[in-house]
């Protein structure tokens, strides 16, 4: 039984007796919300969605409803990047990452490195990112496809979108800075240092986690006997996106609660200055 005649507050034509449990505002059947104790208003569940603490990753990154999708996007990009490459061949030297710079017989130039003074060539510091998804043969982009699936997918349900991208671009960039300062004079491409960057950072959050590191363990350090035995890989590449993906995983995994935020992004900052001072130092080498 109705305890007073009134209308509902958002629909002054409606008579009703129920009103909102937390503003007690009168409320007709269709503004009514259920809660766990009664009715809600509209308004108050608004406002208690606003106000109530979201689910966040063990990073702290909020969780979104497809946890795989950057990598999906990621292997999606790798993907169509190689299906321009067999389209085109000459992508692999236009996106490639090579230190010096190469004059063609037709007055263009190709390398990191700029040409000198009053040349037309100010430098392409693009390949650094560009080389990072770029791959020329089926083995090489079907086993890195496997590895940013099994590896990648599980560590971006930790870290949440944002903070994975972050370790992804910063493990690429600092595999391709250590290539520009130890083998310059090589094209190197491919999306290997990115993914050794993942591997050192499910290291980290394993043992943050204080879970067995054995198998992690095992499989990076089969992926590093690869790496120095194999023809034609690039360990500075993987060694340096290893480097650069424990650097940034410590500091999102160890990061305090209370500046949580301030410590990861802060890292990540750090960590690109420390992998632009590394290709400065490279180029200089190279120009010199």
């Amino acid at each position: 039984m109705m305890d007073q005649t009134v209308c509902c507050y958002r629909h002054p034509d409606r008579e009703t007796g129920i009103r909102c449990t937390r503003c007690e505002r009168p409320i007709c059947p269709d503004c009514m919300v259920s809660a766990s104790v009664g009715f809600q208003c509209p308004e108050c569940v608004r406002e208690a969605g606003r106000t109530a603490p979201q689910p966040r990753t063990v990073a702290g990154g909020t969780i979104a409803g497809d946890q795989r999708l950057v990598t999906k996007i990621l292997i999606g990009l790798n993907l169509a990047i190689f299906l321009a490459v067999l389209a085109n061949k000459d992508l692999v030297n236009d996106l490639g990452l090579f230190g010096p710079c190469f004059r063609f017989d037709n007055g263009t130039a190709q390398g990191v490195v700029h040409c000198g003074v009053g040349a037309n060539h100010p430098g392409q510091w693009y390949r650094m990112i560009t080389s990072v998804f770029l791959h020329e043969e089926f083995a090489h982009i079907g086993f890195n496809m496997l590895a940013l699936w099994w590896i990648g997918a599980p560590l971006e349900a930790v870290l949440g979108r944002a903070r994975y991208l972050a370790l992804y671009l910063l493990s690429g960039l600092g595999g391709s800075a250590l290539v520009l300062l130890l083998a310059p004079n090589a094209l190197t491409l491919g999306a290997s240092g990115a993914i050794f960057g993942l591997f050192g950072a499910t290291a980290v959050f394993v043992k943050r986690l204080r879970q067995d590191m054995r198998p992690v363990l095992m499989l990076l350090g089969l992926n590093l006997l690869f790496t120095f035995t194999w023809s034609n890989i690039s360990w500075q590449g993987h060694i340096g996106g290893l480097v650069t993906g424990v650097l940034v995983a410590i500091g999102m995994a160890y990061a305090p609660r209370e500046r949580r935020r301030q410590v990861q992004w802060g890292t990540c900052v750090a960590v690109l200055v420390a992998v632009i001072a590394v290709s400065a130092v490279a180029v200089s080498r190279i120009s010199g």
